[in-house]
């Protein structure tokens, strides 16, 4: 992949943290496949560090070789600097595994890093499932630190286009002020691209250098081709057929008006039961979120959700958007047709730029089918409902209602409206990267 110019990730800032600890561990970073782990550590690596010795552990025999006689950390780290024919300076390298769900043992070196070679800086990339199938011997628990990189969030997405002085300028607005009418158009054309590529950086990349929807889909299609792959891969053979069925399910269901998703209407006949372990498999791959419905809020909201009753949205809304066979041209033209999935994509962004933001998932709130508000989350002791809007019609009986029974300090609504309100505050889809000093204002 093409470097961005000014591709910023905002996690490089965590990955400073970390290299400034005195307590510093050895860090996995963690995320979907091609989410752009490799490419921000690299760069990372060459923007902070005098060397960066890079590894990937898949399908390289000779790599591995070098953990499965002992786990020696100096003997493998010497081992590695004769493999990329230059020595590894601990005061100076910064060492990558990249792919490190490939070799256990690399895994469970970690642990010897961090007790006995801690000035070695150690950072590894790996797929989220790849992690979380790993031996349970192999995994060195409390002895590393983990973060996980997401698609980007509309804020990359915009600095991506150089517009780092509009981000600044939307960060910094005073939250009673309404965003200038000058800057209003290209924050929706913005948007609304967003929508269309969503945040896969090879994706965004291409837009970015073509503007061609074309060549944005075919990587779209690529990468929807490799999850696939991941399914055979990485799955029990058993629930392979219930992968496939569950994921291609997802843009149907979220379609219709009530977006419950019914395993039913998956394949006739299956049940929960029979799809529970596929589910998770794919939640723990980190490429669907399972939003659940609670029927009051309460602290913990845990305690108030219903597990059983859940709707599932993608990782990503461009990959969403392809998976739907939607055309571009129906997102930028506003096409009628289109009016009724254009809600189950627009929530399907304000979920992926919520958990961006705040590494959690919300919840749902459903009242006798008679109300229902697309997210309920948690900020500090606030239990605060989030009404998504795809456009400019912020009418909402639901959150009516929900206001009326429960009476919260705040509220959100969020869709194209410019900022306004005081206990219900609409905030703009594409000033989301606010919405916790919405609720604290």
């Amino acid at each position: 992949m093409k470097k961005v110019r000014n591709l910023r990730r905002l996690l490089y800032d965590k990955l400073i943290t970390w290299k400034e600890r005195e307590n510093r561990k050895p860090l996995i970073l963690k995320g979907v496949r091609q989410c752009g782990k490799t490419f921000l550590l690299r760069e990372f690596g060459e923007k902070n560090y005098a060397d960066v010795a890079y590894f990937n552990f898949e399908g390289n025999t000779a790599l591995r070789e070098r953990f499965s006689f002992d786990l020696d950390v100096r003997r493998i780290v010497a081992e590695l600097g004769v493999l990329r024919n230059r020595k590894i300076d601990p005061a100076k390298t910064l060492l990558i595994f990249d792919e490190v769900q490939f070799c256990n043992e690399a895994l469970t070196s970690l642990k010897y890093f961090c007790e006995e070679m801690p000035e070695q800086h150690v950072v590894c990339a790996g797929s989220l499932i790849g992690i979380a199938l790993s031996k349970p011997l192999s995994f060195p628990v409390g002895k590393v630190s983990f973060l996980t990189l997401r698609p980007m969030n509309f804020s990359e997405f915009l600095l991506a286009h150089d517009e780092a002085m509009l981000c600044d300028y939307l960060n910094t607005l005073p939250l009673d002020e309404k965003i200038s009418d000058l800057f209003v158009p290209k924050m929706e054309s913005h948007f609304r691209n967003y929508i269309i590529t969503g945040g896969m950086p090879e994706a965004v990349n291409r837009w970015i250098e073509t503007k061609d929807v074309a060549a944005v889909e075919e990587i779209q299609l690529e990468i929807l081709s490799s999850y696939e792959l991941d399914f055979a891969k990485h799955a029990p053979a058993k629930d392979f057929p219930k992968l496939s069925m569950i994921w291609n399910a997802i843009p149907e269901q979220l379609a219709k008006e009530n977006r419950k998703f019914i395993f039913s209407r998956v394949k006739q006949g299956l049940r929960s039961k029979d799809m529970e372990d596929a589910l998770e498999w794919l939640i723990a791959a980190g490429l669907v979120f399972k939003v659940e419905k609670i029927s009051k809020p309460g602290l913990p909201l845990s305690a108030y959700a219903d597990r059983s009753y859940f709707k599932l949205y993608a990782a990503d809304v461009g990959l969403l958007r392809k998976m739907a066979k939607l055309p571009a041209q129906a997102v930028l033209e506003k096409n009628a047709a289109y009016a009724e999935f254009k809600g189950a994509l627009t929530e399907n962004y304000v979920l992926c730029e919520l958990v961006a933001l705040r590494d959690e998932i919300p919840y749902y709130w459903k009242s006798e089918n008679i109300a229902e508000v697309d997210f309920i989350s948690q900020f500090g002791t606030d239990i605060v409902p989030i009404e998504v809007k795809s456009e400019r019609n912020t009418k909402s009986k639901s959150l009516a209602a929900y206001r009326k029974q429960y009476k919260p300090r705040v509220s959100i609504k969020t869709s194209m409206e410019n900022s306004s309100g005081t206990d219900v505050k609409n905030v703009p889809l594409y000033m989301l990267q606010r919405i916790e000093d919405y609720v604290r204002g």
